[in-house]
Formats: C-alpha cells, sequence, structure tokens
C-alpha cells in the first residue's frame, strides 16, 4: 500500500500550493477554489495517511513488490455478490436523487425513500433466497 500512500501524498503537495497559486491570481477575492483546493489537498493527506497506517499493519502485497510474478496474485480476490441486481437500484435510486436536485426537491424524497429500500435490500442479500446463511 505504499504506493498508494504516495499518490495520496502527491496530491497534498499538488493541491495545497495549488490552492494559494489560486488565492494570488484571483486577489483573495474568490473564496470556493481558495478554500476547495487547499481542503482536497486534506483530504488527500488523511487518505494517504490511512493507507500508510493500514500498509504497515499488513503483510507486503505482490503488488508492492518489484519483482513479484503475476502468479502470486492469483487466487480469491474477495466476496462478491453473485447475481446481484440490488446495485442497479442503488444507481437507479442515486440517479433519481440527482435528478430531483437539478428539477424538484420533491423528486429527491421519492429517489431517497427508493435509495433506503434499495441499500437495505443490498446490505441483506445474503439473508434470504439462496444464497442466504
Amino acid at each position: 500500500m505504499k504506493i498508494e500512500a504516495r499518490l495520496f501524498y502527491a496530491g497534498v503537495i499538488f493541491f495545497v500550493p495549488v490552492g494559494i497559486i489560486y488565492g494570488w491570481l484571483t486577489n483573495w477575492n474568490e473564496f470556493v477554489g481558495l478554500v476547495a483546493l487547499p481542503l482536497t489537498g486534506g483530504l488527500a493527506a488523511m487518505i494517504g495517511f490511512y493507507l500508510y497506517a493500514t500498509g504497515r499493519r499488513l503483510d507486503p502485497r505482490p503488488e508492492d513488490d518489484p519483482v513479484a510474478r503475476i502468479s502470486e496474485g492469483a487466487g480469491e480476490q474477495g466476496a462478491f455478490a453473485p447475481w446481484s441486481w440490488w446495485p442497479l437500484a442503488v444507481a437507479i435510486s442515486a440517479s433519481i436523487v440527482f435528478l430531483g436536485l437539478a428539477l424538484g426537491f420533491w423528486i429527491s424524497i421519492i429517489g431517497m425513500a427508493f435509495a433506503v429500500v434499495a441499500v437495505i435490500g443490498w446490505v441483506f442479500e445474503y439473508y434470504r433466497g439462496v444464497h442466504a446463511h
């Protein structure tokens, strides 16, 4: 995870000075970019620190070894829901929520109701049906 942490630390090195330059070029009058760019650098620093701290606790992965073979990364990569339709339901409900932000707030409320049902269905997918544990 060292590579990922370095990538996010590079974001800090980029966004904080760009925020200062942005403030200087706008004569410190445009506050959205002046605040958003350094905050983006702070977010990158938090993610980079998390990846760095997690990488110290875990064993090195094959991705972290420059001389690792492709076969070292073989095997199970995680548990994924087979034939799940719930991610599609979550995506559709999120699109309804964002459509409501553009057209009318009442549409967002309907989208949030759909989103709650979709997220609950996705979370509890393994508790009923063929793949129940």
